[in-house]
Formats: structure tokens, sequence, C-alpha cells
């Protein structure tokens, strides 16, 4: 459910600005990318994400275009799914393919001496993917037992009970991957629609790094994704927010309630964005010195552990967080949460808060840059998002930018204690 804006914060890890040399390549055909050429490890690192993802899904076709990406490296062109694997393992390379709620993604790791080959292989996969009935069948029914599993998952019941309430009929108010009876009556017809209505080049983003220059890469996007369809299906409208303030209890004999929590959020290119981003760090961030670690696990013993983030998906933003605590303590965790959820609208953060948070932030940014894998998967991120092409050299001083007025006035915006909806899955008591 969670795209964490983890996806975006990457480096080399070189200094604390993380200052690495992208260039915008536009292919003979139009393809645009971004690269980071460098030649000190012979391979490349290729990411693509097509937006759009599994909320194109028709309401009575959910998880179908989760089962054609999965589908798409069971065989291609002449090639049935052994023959595509051995030829894909000779090559020494390695494709992945991924299905979200706003994007299909494709990740590519190929060396140097096997570029060409490398590229014509994934090439027949995305341009020319068998289908065939039996890979169809087969998949169908790993998707099927995950589907099976997670409704006996307190997260995914929890996750799926929070997604229906929020955005009802909206893609997004339904699994990603389907359910079952939508899984169950897909077509091989359906898998071909899917597939077309999701790979298609008016949606591609690019980025590349590693070995391989600007010249050699315009012609291989357009070798790698020239002849899929122009256009794809229609996007997906904007979500409305249908989630009342309260509470959702829904039982499951479990010791142990799960707890998902939230309110709409804020936009990612919105002006207070890198004020919300420090606020949330401060809240829920992953560190001990969060506050709600401190008031809830360390002060209360109330969970082992709890955290808040920041979502941003393409048609709607919110602000959420989960733990998990015994039946008997979830009531007092709660009402500790709901407190500090009033007490930093109030009162916003401290001066000591704010330049802690702002070290770590910028600290621990340039070192997500670890190698070429991380280069280009931020690099596509950032695309997605909107953001400038020189951003990953503006990031922290957008950061050093907030100051605690900053924070005060944004903290009263962006936390509701008044708006916040809890799902509690299992069976706690004093609710």
């Amino acid at each position: 459910m969670i795209r964490l804006l983890a996806a975006l914060l990457i480096a080399v890890a070189l200094p604390a600005r993380a200052e690495i040399k992208i260039q915008e390549v536009t292919s003979p055909g139009g393809i645009t990318a971004w690269l980071v050429e460098d030649n000190g490890i012979p391979f490349t690192a290729l990411e693509i994400q097509f937006r759009g993802g599994t909320s194109l899904d028709a309401p009575d076709k959910r998880g179908a275009v989760n089962l054609m990406t999965a589908l798409i490296e069971e065989g291609a062109s002449d090639m049935d799914s052994r023959a595509f694997a051995e030829a894909r393992d000779s090559l020494a390379a390695e494709f992945s393919f991924d299905a979200g709620d706003d994007s299909v993604g494709v990740s590519a790791r190929f060396l140097t001496e096997n570029r060409d080959q490398a590229v014509t292989l994934l090439r027949e996969a995305l341009v020319n993917p068998r289908f065939d009935q039996d890979a169809v069948d087969r998949v169908r029914e790993q998707v099927l037992s995950i589907l099976r599993s997670d409704e006996k998952d307190p997260d995914a019941i929890a996750s799926n009970t929070f997604n229906a309430l929020a955005f009802g009929d909206h893609p997004y108010g339904s699994p990603s991957d389907g359910t079952i009876d939508t899984v169950t009556a897909l077509t091989r017809d359906d898998i071909v629609a899917a597939h077309k209505g999701a790979l298609a080049r008016d949606r591609i983003y690019v980025a590349a790094a590693g070995d391989i220059t600007a010249a050699e890469l315009g012609p291989l996007l357009d070798r790698l994704l020239g002849d899929l369809p122009a256009t794809g299906a229609p996007m997906p409208q904007r979500a409305d927010w249908l989630l009342p303030p309260g509470q959702t209890v829904v039982d499951f004999p479990t010791p142990q309630a799960t707890v998902l929590f939230g309110h709409p959020g804020i936009p990612r290119d919105d002006p207070d964005f890198f004020a919300a981003y420090i606020l949330n760090e401060v809240m829920g961030g992953g560190r001990f010195t969060a506050r709600l670690m401190s008031e809830v696990r360390e002060k209360r013993g109330l969970t082992y552990g709890i955290g808040t983030y920041l979502v941003t998906k393409d048609n709607s933003e919110m602000i959420l967080g989960q733990f998990a605590a015994s039946s008997d303590k979830v009531a007092e965790a709660i009402k500790v949460l709901r407190a500090e959820w009033a007490r930093i609208a109030a009162e916003g953060i401290t001066a000591e808060e704010l330049a802690a948070t702002k070290t770590y932030l910028t600290g621990s940014y340039p070192l997500r840059f670890s190698g070429n894998g991380p280069i280009a998967n931020i690099l596509v991120g950032m695309q997605m998002e909107g953001l400038p092409i020189d951003y990953a050299v503006t990031r922290n001083d957008k950061i050093e930018a907030v100051t605690l007025e900053d924070a005060k006035r944004v903290a009263a915006r962006i936390f509701l204690p008044d708006a916040l909806h809890f799902v509690v899955v299992g069976q706690p008591t004093g609710l």
C-alpha cells in the first residue's frame, strides 16, 4: 500500500551534498531519460517506470495489471519461460518487474559486454510477451495463494480495510493484487489488454546509471521501447477522501492487535512539503528519538514499535501510521497518540528537535547513493515526482531553509487530531 519517499532519496557516497552529474538524454525517437555515467565498473543499471500501474484496472478486472506484470518474464517471442530464463542467465543479466498503485516498474542490470544481447532479450519480454495459458494458470494460482494468506494477515486486513473506507470505489480502495473473485475470473485476453493499456510510450520514465554514454543510451532506448504502443489506457481520476474521523474495529482472534491510522496529507509539490517532511521525522520517524517512539514505547511500554509516514500517491496524499499492541493496551496507546497529535499541532516542535532532525536528514542523504542500481532507481523516482534534474544538489538546502516558524505553521496545517481514523484489527478492550 505504501510507497515511501525513500525511493527518492539516493546518493553516491560523496560529500553531504550528493554531487552527481545527471545528463538528460533524448533518443532519436523522442524518449527522454536521465543518465549518470560511471565507467568504473563495466555494468549498467536501467530503471523504467510506466505511470498508471494497477490503478488502470477496471473494477471487475482488479488484479489484471499485477498478474500481467508477473507474467512478463514467463516467456517471450519464440521462448517459453524456461528458455527465456536460460537466455537471461547465460548473459548474467537481471530483470525484475513490479506493479504498484501508480506505476509498473522494470529494472534491468547487465554487463557492458552483454549489453546488446540483454537489451534485445528485455525488448522481447516487454514487446512480445507470450502469456501462455499454462503460465497464466500457474502464476494466477501463486497470486491467489497470496490473497488467501492475506485474509489471515492482520496487517493486510488493516490495510485493505483502511483503503476501502478511505477510497471506496476508486482503484485505491481495493487491493492492487485484486480479489480472489476478480483474479479467478481473469482470462488471457484480459492480460493482453492490461499489457497494451499499461506499457505504452506516452507514460514512460527512464533512468540509467553505469557504463554507458549518452550517445549509446539514446538508440538503445528506441530499440528497447520504440515498438510499444504509442498510447495506453486512460489515467485514473483523483481519489476523494471518504474516511470520517473515528475508529473501526475488525474482530480478529489474536492476542495482539494491529492498528493503522491516518488522515489526509500534503502533496509532494506543495511548498510546505519539506517542513512536513521534517515534522513527520520528529513525530514518527524510524529513530528512537521520535516523539511517538518515546511516548508510546519508551515511557509506557505499550508497543515494540510505532511509526508514521507521508504518503504521496498520484491521486491522493495521506499521513499514515501503524503499530501493534496487546489487546489490553491498544486503547491507552491510541489515547497517548491522539494527545501527541494534538500537541504537535498546537505547539509545533522545539529548536533542538529541528536542528537535530536537519542534521540527520542532510547527513544521511548522500549515503543512500550506494551504486548504479540505487542511483538509477532514484533518478526515475525524481522524474515520476516531477522534481528538477538538480534536486540531488539542492535537496539539502531546502531542508536547511525550514525555520522554526515554518515548522509551527505547517504542524498546525497538516496534523489534524480531529480527523484521525483508526482501523484496529484484533480484539481490543476498552475501545
